[in-house]
């Protein structure tokens, strides 16, 4: 039996069909999935919880409290939910990284 990790990211060109990835161990299953909105993610997140028993769910620095709390609500209480925040300096550079490519005016 593995453990099983959702790792979700924002994109403003993902399609969730095409912008996803499957890495495994034996022990250790990883899914990738970019998503472009938060009703995305919600449906991605309640669909392997279900399909996959995923029992973790990883979240880029993008997503907000509340759409933790949302995707929480989803899988029912039932799935680890974390976000991958960095520091001061990290989010800056992460932004102008964004900015650099167009993700944001």
């Amino acid at each position: 039996m593995a453990f099983k990790v959702l790792f979700m990211a924002h994109s403003p060109d993902a399609d969730p069909d095409k912008h996803n990835w499957i890495l495994e161990t034996g022990m250790y299953k990883l899914f990738v999935v970019f998503v472009k909105n938060q009703n995305q993610a919600i449906e991605i997140s309640k669909k392997l919880a279900e399909d996959e028993n995923i029992d973790s769910i990883l979240l880029c620095p993008g997503f907000t409290h509340k759409d933790v709390a949302e995707i929480v609500d989803a899988t029912g209480g039932k799935v680890a939910v974390s976000v991958a925040r960095g520091d001061g300096p990290s989010s800056r550079i992460s932004a102008e990284a964004r900015k650099r490519e167009g993700w944001m005016r």
